[in-house]
Parts: C-alpha cells; sequence; structure tokens
C-alpha cells in the first residue's frame, strides 16, 4: 500500500536540506500551503511533522487535517521520493511506544487515504476545467472506506486492528518498564 520508497533512510551528508517544521509555523501558517512552491526550486525537503502546542511542538502526530493535507500534497505533486518524512513523538504525559505507534499510523493513514484518491480522474476533469466534478469527487473521497483497506493491511502484517495494539503496550508497561523503574 505505502510505495516502496516510502523509508526512513540515512541520506548521504553531501549537502544541507530545507527542513520544513510542521509545529514550528505561525498559527496561520501551514507546511501543507509550503510544500509544491519549495519544491519547484529544491531537490530534496525534510519534512518535520509535529503538531504545534502554543509555539512549541514535537508532540505525538495527530490524524487531523494538516496532516492529511500534506499527505495529499505529497501523493498528487509525486513528491514521495523528494520528501524525507521525519515524525515527532515527544510527550512527557504519555506512553512513549503508545506515542510511537500512534504517530507512525496516524501518519501512514493519511498517506494512505491520499493513495485511494482517484488522482487520474481529478486531473482529468481540473484538465477539462469540470471544477464541479473534481469538487464532487474530492468530497467523495472523504467518505471512502479507507479504514477498511488500513485494517486489512493491519492483518496482513499480523499487527493488532483497531486499537487491540493498546492492550500489547499495556503488557509491556507491566512485564518491562514497571520493572526498569523498581531497578
Amino acid at each position: 500500500m505505502v510505495p516502496a520508497n516510502f523509508a526512513w533512510a540515512m541520506r548521504p551528508a553531501a549537502r544541507p536540506l530545507l527542513c520544513l517544521d510542521a509545529g514550528h509555523f505561525h498559527p496561520t501558517e501551514v507546511v501543507s500551503d509550503k510544500l509544491s512552491s519549495m519544491l519547484q526550486f529544491v531537490d530534496e525537503v525534510l519534512l518535520h511533522v509535529s503538531r504545534p502546542v502554543r509555539w512549541d511542538s514535537d508532540h505525538v502526530v495527530l490524524f487531523d487535517d494538516e496532516l492529511q493535507v500534506i499527505a495529499n500534497e505529497l501523493i498528487r505533486g509525486d513528491a514521495l521520493s523528494k520528501v524525507n518524512i521525519g515524525l515527532d513523538f515527544f510527550d512527557t504525559g504519555i506512553n512513549r511506544f503508545a506515542a510511537w505507534v500512534i504517530g507512525t499510523c496516524n501518519m501512514r493513514k493519511a498517506l494512505l487515504r491520499a493513495l485511494l484518491e482517484p488522482a487520474a480522474e481529478l486531473q482529468k476533469a481540473e484538465a477539462l476545467r469540470d471544477f464541479t466534478a473534481r469538487l464532487a469527487m474530492m468530497e467523495e473521497a472523504k467518505s471512502m472506506p479507507w479504514s477498511a483497506i488500513w485494517d486489512f493491511y493491519c492483518l496482513s502484517r499480523n499487527v493488532p486492528v483497531g486499537i487491540a495494539w493498546l492492550d500489547e503496550v499495556r503488557t509491556y508497561e507491566r512485564n518491562v518498564l514497571s520493572e526498569r523503574k523498581a531497578a
């Protein structure tokens, strides 16, 4: 489901990259507005996906509108090979493993939804200047059963579906983390 080039890999330190940090923009600005413009002028971008919390960031990535728009921009612009996605999981108020699962799954869910969008049909409607059809398809895509595909993806990878993963985190907290605290 996720393209093969979607991976967290070390890149050669040959040149610096422009970093767009979703958590450090003015509250009225968003990273998604910047991606397609920046990619016209640079070959590669580092995208730090986090959520802003009053001028601070580095909090667990939520599956919110901005995350979905970021994923849509990456897929619609065929930019996955040009963007290095870094996620943030820092939140002292919750379990770090849970934060990692929540944030990673949210990014992947947003990309899945973007990949399921009828991109070719949208582009055709736009080229024909049929903005009615384009809008109708974009709105219809919002209610597509993408979560059933996500559940199938999880099952095919032998990982818990839905909130069932939280049971495994709780077991880990009891059996491993509690021993660390006692020591």
